[in-house]
This record gives structure tokens, sequence and C-alpha cells, in this order.
């Protein structure tokens, strides 16, 4: 027995009669709301009456419920049946290609569970019904399925669907029965289709209808609930796919009937007496008990995603939006993946408790129809062959490397191998997995220095830049923030995963600014992301391994308020060197009072805060950070491979650092690793080439970065003597004359001039021969000269 719910034709006729109903009742209320005045005849009460407000409007809302266009539902089914039939695509030798008609024969045959409608086909067939589908998918969804129902039983005719799954083998064992059953009765047997009648559609139905929806996306907004739409974001939070019950069947306890109650909403309440026509006239009062075989189910996944950095306001919090999928749409994601869906925007009716406390305002989800998973930045279209007139200019430009670099944060002046090595992070080397192992392709940078010299300000450029890009500070940052939170799921009570800021940002840029701020325990969890590129996850009985290709920018301050040359690197950033090892490039922004120099920084802030705009330097204009978002979406696709003739460069190379740094005590920032840090620069400036091939000068270049970088964290000696004292820097002046004389004596005056020659006082000169001449460094005789006693 079916206990479904109507169809659309059905629940149409219902809404009709409804409307009717309520019509006359506004009538009889508005005439009996004029009886006292008993002297009106009845006839000008009824002319009255229909010429009231409420009898102009029960007429306008009955004019809109028989709208032939919006309403008629035999002409919506034929013209949906027409064009299952009739359309076609043609294929690359000119032939006619029924593709829906071919799918409904794959679905009579078991061969095929979905049939994905493209709202553009049906707009290049019928604009109107493309519209109609739009502003009412649910009903038009209904009416797909039962026009599909009708195909698939003219195709299947007098015969049984093939059995493909367990409820199949239910469904054939009772339609044999039951012909059995009317044969051993003295019935002549009925055919298949007759027999398969008495059971819902719901449970016969072994397919599944996915609109997708067209290429242009809308803002959401309060008169998109109901309609079909389309969003796109980044998965936050992914349930586990679980059951959910679409047809629930029944077994009577007294006669043994089976009865069927379809499933439409998020939930239902049990049927209880049986309601066969047996229990009914023998007044048995069976009792109805669930039963799992025999009943359908379908898959279910909840996921929430969150609206990408580029689409947030300034100053906003990104909006979440909670998304249910259903069958075959299921498991097409996960968290940190960047997703466009099509479905229905749909409030949420609250039951239970909740119901009382929500007022007016109506919680909304997304019933997802069609999920597609962006899976990198560059997949959304397939070739570099749609490219501009303007874009193609620019690749021609012999200088681009250099253009590109000065547009990235043009308004902050020089550090040019700086924005230089952001470049290459932001485009990104070349991953390789050979033989299970995989080799990153991801470039770490880290921005090291004195306060105020714009690091802050290079990483929210990058941040803005990158296509994907995630931004947090090292102390506001938790190492589940960064990572994975193991959170309870509101729809099934079980433990979930929500993915961290490294999870998000996956096959994109994670900046975070003050990054040795951050507490050593959550530090120690980006360990493994640097490197081997995912995060192992061991909680709360969730034991996983999460993708996180992110190439991390990050800044970090001195641990004594400015850069000391005196002392190592880690003194002065207080991180560990395991972990600035995985660093590609680190770099020591240093602020150097420096009198030419400041006097071209302070003339480009001036500039820049006069006219709004920074100057232009070698004739360069900054690109548009649109048209360089495009170019490093086209760059990341070429796979450029390292040939057999740079091996001995590359080898040279190494050996060369590695000497240099044994020789100076600097070990620990040069280890095997850099080595593939020079491949992964490398890699990156061809592909800025849109090159497939590693050339020379691209090795050269990223050999130049890196011993640039290495320099920056070895300052010359001239910037050592800025910070020593005048006594010091008079000592040295003395041990220099001393070097050159042979030891001999050194006559006063000469040691004057030397100084004065340096900037140092004579003042100064005489302080330091007296310091060292009480410590019995050197002696002065009576005719002032000076000799050295200690070497």
């Amino acid at each position: 027995m079916d206990l479904s719910q109507p169809t659309a034709y059905e629940a149409e006729i219902m809404h009709y009669l409804v409307v009717e109903a309520t019509f006359s009742v506004v009538i009889q209320h508005t005439i009996q709301s004029r009886s006292i005045r008993p002297e009106r005849p009845i006839e000008e009460d009824e002319r009255v009456a229909s010429h009231s407000p409420s009898f102009k409007m029960m007429m306008h809302f009955f004019k809109m419920a028989f709208n032939k266009e919006g309403m008629d539902y035999d002409k919506h089914k034929a013209l949906i049946r027409e064009f299952i039939d009739t359309y076609y695509g043609v294929d690359e030798s000119g032939a006619k290609v029924f593709y829906y008609r071919e799918d409904i024969q794959r679905i009579a045959e078991r061969e095929q569970v979905a049939l994905y409608v493209n709202l553009d086909d049906i707009n290049r067939f019928d604009e109107s019904l493309a519209v109609l589908i739009e502003g009412n998918a649910r009903r038009f969804h209904q009416i797909f399925n039962e026009v599909i129902d009708e195909m698939v039983q003219e195709i299947l005719g007098d015969r049984q669907p093939p059995i493909r799954d367990a409820l199949d083998a239910f469904i054939f064992q009772r339609v044999y029965m039951d012909d059995q059953s009317k044969i051993a009765d003295g019935y002549l047997g009925g055919t298949i289709q007759e027999a398969r009648k008495k059971y819902p559609p719901q449970l016969l139905r072994r397919f599944e209808v996915i609109f997708k929806n067209r290429d242009a996306m809308k803002p959401l907004a309060a008169n998109c609930v109901g309609k079909l739409v389309t969003v796109s974001g980044i998965v936050i939070r992914a349930t586990e796919v679980k059951p959910i019950v679409e047809v629930m069947t029944y077994a009577c306890d007294t006669c043994g009937a089976e009865v069927y109650q379809p499933v439409n909403g998020p939930s239902f309440m049990p049927a209880v007496n049986c309601p066969s026509k047996d229990c009914v006239e023998s007044k048995a009062n069976g009792r109805l008990h669930m039963q799992v075989r025999g009943s359908k189910f379908g898959k279910f996944q909840e996921i929430k995603i969150q609206e990408t950095s580029d689409q947030v306001p300034v100053g906003s919090i990104p909006r979440t939006l909670t998304v249910n999928i259903y069958g075959e749409a299921t498991r097409q994601c996960a968290p940190g993946d960047h997703v466009r869906i099509s479905g229905v925007l749909i409030p949420l009716m609250r039951t239970g408790f909740r119901q009382g406390g929500g007022g007016l305002v109506a919680e909304t989800f997304l019933e997802a129809h069609f999920v597609e998973n962006i899976r990198s930045s560059v997949d959304e279209k397939d070739t570099d062959d749609d490219l501009t007139e303007e874009e193609v200019e620019l690749l021609a430009q012999d200088n681009l490397y250099d253009m590109l670099a000065y547009s990235i944060a043009p308004e902050i002046y020089g550090l040019t191998d700086v924005k230089k090595s952001l470049l290459l992070a932001l485009v990104g080397g070349v991953d390789r997995n050979a033989s299970g192992m995989k080799i990153r392709g991801c470039l770490n940078v880290l921005l090291m220095g004195d306060p105020g010299v714009a690091k802050s300000q290079l990483l929210s450029y990058v941040n803005r830049l990158a296509p994907r890009s995630q931004y947090t500070t090292g102390r506001g940052s938790s190492g589940v923030g960064l990572t994975a939170a193991v959170v309870k799921d509101p729809v099934t009570g079980e433990m979930t995963l929500e993915g961290g800021a490294l999870v998000l940002a996956d096959r994109g840029i994670c900046c975070i600014d003050e990054f040795d701020k951050m507490m050593e325990s959550d530090r120690t969890s980006i360990h493994e992301v640097m490197e081997q590129q995912t995060i192992s996850i061991a909680k709360a009985g969730i034991m996983t391994t999460l993708n996180a290709r992110v190439a991390i920018v990050a800044a970090a301050n001195p641990a004594f308020g400015r850069y000391n040359p005196k002392r190592t690197i880690e003194q002065n950033i207080d991180l560990p060197a395991a972990l600035l090892s995985r660093f590609d490039l680190l770099w020591l922004i240093q602020d150097k009072p420096d009198r030419d120099g400041d006097k071209r920084l302070a003339s480009h802030i001036t500039y820049v805060h006069m006219n709004a705009k920074q100057p232009e330097v070698d004739g360069m204009k900054p690109i548009d950070m649109r048209l360089i978002r495009r170019l490093i979406e086209v760059a990341q696709r070429k796979q450029p491979v390292v040939g057999d003739t740079l091996r001995e460069r590359l080898v040279e190379m190494y050996v060369d650092m590695r000497r240099v740094a044994r020789e100076s005590d600097d070990s620990t920032f040069t280890s095997p690793r850099l080595l593939l840090s020079v491949i992964r620069m490398s890699t990156a400036l061809a592909r800025l080439r849109l090159s497939n091939v590693v050339l020379p000068d691209d090795i050269e270049e990223a050999i130049r970065l890196m011993q640039a970088s290495k320099d920056s964290l070895r300052p010359e000696m001239l910037q050592q003597e800025i910070r020593q004292s005048p006594i010091d820097r008079a000592f040295a002046v003395l041990r220099e004359l001393n070097s050159s004389a042979g030891d001999a004596v050194i006559a006063l005056q000469t040691a004057v001039e030397a100084c004065a020659r340096k900037g140092i006082s004579e003042e100064a000169l005489r302080d330091a021969i007296t310091v060292h001449q009480s410590n019995g460094v050197i002696m002065v005789d009576s005719q002032q000269r000076i000799r050295f006693v200690m070497n």
C-alpha cells in the first residue's frame, strides 16, 4: 500500500481547490460584515463585496493560481518530454547526438544512475522554460522525474528492469509473487507495469535528476529563496556520508501487508496503524513495524562553505552557507577544496523546541544538485588559447620578470629582490612524485628584520594578489586554527574535522605575520606542512591525512627590538634551525641609517602621499592586479623540467656554497634542502616565461637570489663598523697602521691624519690611546710615537 505524497498534478489540483475555497470564505465574510445594515439588499452586498479590497486581493491571487504560463502542468510536462526527445548536439563527425534520449536508455537498463540536465541546453531549447525552472526548481524537478518514469516504462515494456542491487531483487520478488497469487486465485495475470503501480514511484526510481545551473552567477539575496542558484566558495567542513531514508517500508503484524511511506523531508512521522483492507474491515487494528529490507536509503552529506577572500568586503567577516548534498553528488569535495555548487536555496524549517525561538528570522541552506570541484585555481580553463591581446602583448615583453616584480606592492620603495622572491612564491615550482616520495614545489619565504620596513605590507599585498590565500598572525593563531579542528557534527552528533588556515589555503598562499610571536607548541604543527605538504590528524578517534599544498610566506621581528649583527640568526629571530631550514629564502631587511638612501626613501613616500600613486622607475608602469593574477594562473599550467646539461652547474653551485658555509661556520642555513630550493626557483622562472624547459639563465637567476638572500644575513664589515663605538674604530685604525708599518713605531700625527680620513675625531683617537695604554696593549714614548706591546 502506498502512503506517498501527491504528484505534481494532484498538488496543483489541491492548490486550485484551496484557493477557490478561500475565495468563497472571503466573499461570505465580506457579506456578513455588511449585515449590520439590513435595509441594503443582498444583491447590493454582493456588488459591494466585489469592489472591496479583500475581493480584489483574492481575485489577484486567484488569477495567479490559474496562470497558464506558470502553472500549466500538462503543457510543461509535454515540453519537458519534447526537450528530452528532440534535443541533440553535433559530434566531431557532424552527426547528431541525442544526449538526453541516450541517457534515458542507459537509465532504463540500469547502466546509469544520474541524468545531468544543463540549463544552458534548456535555454537554447526554450528560454521561458529555463526561466521557470530557475524560479521553481523543486516543482520542475518532480515533473522531470515523472516524465523519465514514463519514458523508462515505455522502454522496458512488459519486462522488469535488470537486477542490480538488493532492492531490485526485493521488488522483482514482490511483483512475481503478486502475479502468481492472482493466477492462483483464478485471475488472469496482469502486466508487469500494472503490478508495479502499487509501489510508490520513489521506491522504483533508480535515477537522479541533477540540474546544472547556467554559468553566470548572481549574488544571493532574499528573492533567491526557492530558486535555483549557483554559489562558489571554499569547503571548511564536511561530514561523513550517511544513509538517509527515502522510502520507509512497514509490515503489519496482523495481516502481513506491506505499506510504503515516501519521506520527502528531513523528518517524518512513522505510520502506526495498518491501513490495509483486511485490517480495516476486521477492525483488527494491526500495528506496523519498520522493515529495513525493502526500504530505500540514499546517500546524504552536509558540508559548510565559506566565501573566498576576494569575495569578502574589506572589514567584513566571511559568510558561510550550509549545503545538503544527496545521492551521486556526495564525496565530491573535502575541507580546503574550492567548489562551485548549483542548488535550491531553501529556508530551514525548525522542529521541536527550536521552533518557538526563531521568531520571524529564517535560516537558509542550499539543497545541492550539482557539485563541481575546482581542484586548483587553474582548472577552470584547460587551455591558454583564450589569452587576450593585452595579455599576449605583455607576455611578449623582454622585461616581463622585472615588470611583474615592480608591480608587487609598487608603493613600497626598493626591496627588488625580495619582491622577485615573492613573485616566484606566487607562481610556485613543480611538484615531483617519484616512487611514492613527494618533493614539494611550493616556495617558503621568511622576511625578518627591523620594525617598520614594510614586512606586513608585503604580506598583505601578497594575500590580496594570490588567487587562493589565507592571512593570519602568529599570536592570534593556534596550532588547531592552523591545521584542523575536531568539532561535533550538529546533524549526526559525531566528531568531524574542520579545516584550519593551512588546509583552506591548499594550492595557494598562507601569509603568517608576527611569526616569531607564535607559541612553540603551535609552531611545531607546521613543520610537516612546510616539507611534506600534508597534515596528519589523530584526534577523537579520527586518524587521517589532509592535503596542505601551500606556500608559506612569513614575517618575523627580531627578538631584541632591532637586528643585532653581533648575534646569530637564531638569537635574533628566536626560531629553531629545523624550522628556518625549511624556508627556501630568508631575507634580512634592515633599517640602516644612510643619508642618500634615506633621502630617496623620503622622496618616494612623500610622492606617493601627494599623488596617490607610485613614481615610475625606468619607464615601467605597475601592472593591474587582475592581470597579474591572470598571468600567474596561466603560468601555473606549465610543468617545466630541468635538463641533464644543467646538472653540473647545480652540483658546482651546491659544493661551492657548502664550502663557504663551512669556512664561515654558517652551516645552519646551507643544508641539502638548498639544492632543491634552487631547482624550485628555476622552475618557477621557467613558468613565468611560459616554457616547459628550464634554461641556464633561470638557474643563474635562482642562484643569484639565493646568494643575495644569504648576503643579507651576513652584513659587510662596513655595516658592523657603523654600530662600533668611536674608540673601537680609532683602535682599528691603529692596528691597520701597525700592520702596514711592519710592527714599527707609529707617529701620532700619522695616526691623527689616518683617523680624519675615516671620519674619526682626534679626541676619539686620544681616548683610544689612553684606554689601551692603561691595558698594556700599546705604549707612547716622549716623542709622541706609538708602539704596540701586544699584537
